[in-house]
């Protein structure tokens, strides 16, 4: 169960970032005819395949904010260090994706400038760019940021493992093992600079 400032974190993030439309718009992007066909070991029903693409989607925006901000705050190691988990939460992800006949192949997983903060979903381009305009304040709103972006996806990843099945429940556990880690080095970070 989560403490009265996680969950009010939560709330602060969703209303500053209009996350609540970022997952209507992720779905019904998701149903939209993205996927490829493959042999699977589960039936998944549309809403869970569109988690799933959302989840594989959220990891790339969290990687690709730190990266940003990691550039902007090369003295912070926390951004640099959690990118790299960051991008194990892509790819594992995205194996997911791939597994359950998801199409991934439009979304770009470089990390060369000309592709990170380059994403396909408007709605996901627009969490993107205001999470980079709030950490531009300062290296304390740009660790909070980070904070509120691990919170958000500790949040995400146990509602999406809910009815899924066996593999996807463990790789989101394994996920949410990382982002809880990341979530104690972003307050660490935050406890520093404050």
């Amino acid at each position: 169960m989560k403490n009265n400032t996680q969950t009010n974190n939560r709330r602060d993030f969703m209303k500053i970032l209009g996350l609540g439309a970022l997952v209507s718009a992720s779905s019904a992007f998701a149903s939209g005819g993205r996927r490829a066909s493959s042999s699977v070991t589960a039936e998944l029903s549309e809403e869970q395949k569109d988690t799933l693409f959302f989840i594989f989607q959220e990891e790339k925006v969290a990687r690709d904010v730190y990266i940003t901000l990691g550039k902007m705050y090369t003295n912070e190691s926390t951004f640099a260090n959690i990118q790299i988990s960051e991008q194990e939460h892509i790819l594992s992800a995205q194996v997911l994706c791939e597994r359950y006949g998801i199409d991934t192949s439009g979304v770009n997983l470089s990390q060369e400038d000309d592709f990170v903060g380059q994403l396909e979903l408007h709605e996901m381009q627009e969490l993107y760019n205001q999470c980079i305009e709030l950490g531009q304040v300062s290296l304390l709103e740009a660790l909070k940021v980070g904070r509120l972006i691990e919170v958000t996806d500790i949040d995400d990843l146990e509602r999406a493992a809910e009815g899924m099945p066996s593999d996807v429940v463990r790789v989101y556990e394994s996920l949410k093992d990382g982002s809880l880690n990341h979530l104690d080095a972003f307050e660490k970070a935050i406890a520093r600079e404050s």
